[in-house]
């Protein structure tokens, strides 16, 4: 009688690691794939021809306007001094020139770290700060990374987390109170 009861415990305890095991699984692999779509940008952008080749830096083409506010992505005003027509010889330029310039349409670039309507963010205040420090170092890249986005919010899986904001605030003697950063 005595060697069931043995039986039977262990293998409830075996039901619960396997089961433990698939959730930990699951959470891990599977729901990610579930819950983001992975998207490219309209027009494949690389950032290392126009900082090595062409020298140009972040606030070359994201800027502060002269009112102080963020200009945040570049518009087709401030690409045509250079791509008014195309002038290399990569499929995304000309598609680029052909789609947008031509047409006379804005690139609906997909915002890496786009915050909620609640959040009240200025870049202004974070000017002394590299712009590495929050965004993905881009510079180097010869393609735009790819873009996740969550299928229920809308928001990048890229966006900057509110734990990171804290973070940074707290190692800088920055208030941590609520209206400091929401509306």
């Amino acid at each position: 009688m005595e060697e069931k009861k043995t039986t039977k415990c262990g293998g409830g305890f075996l039901a619960f690691v396997l089961g433990f095991l698939l959730s930990v699984v699951a959470g891990w692999v599977v729901f990610p794939g579930l819950l983001y779509s992975e998207l490219d940008q309209p027009i494949q952008f690389s950032h290392k021809v126009h900082t090595e080749d062409q020298g140009l830096t972040c606030d070359s083409c994201h800027f502060f306007r002269e009112d102080g506010s963020y200009q945040g992505m570049p518009t087709n005003e401030q690409c045509t001094g250079c791509h008014s027509d195309v002038i290399g010889q990569t499929p995304a330029e000309a598609k680029y020139v052909q789609e947008y310039v031509q047409k006379n349409k804005e690139v609906p670039w997909r915002n890496y770290q786009y915050q909620p309507d609640n959040v009240l963010f200025s870049h202004k205040a974070h000017e002394p700060f590299e712009c590495t420090e929050c965004h993905l170092d881009v510079a180097k890249a010869d393609k735009a990374p790819k873009y996740y986005e969550n299928k229920l919010s809308g928001y990048s899986k890229q966006t900057m987390k509110m734990w990171q904001c804290e973070r940074c605030h707290a190692e800088n003697g920055v208030s941590n109170a609520c209206h400091v950063c929401h509306k």
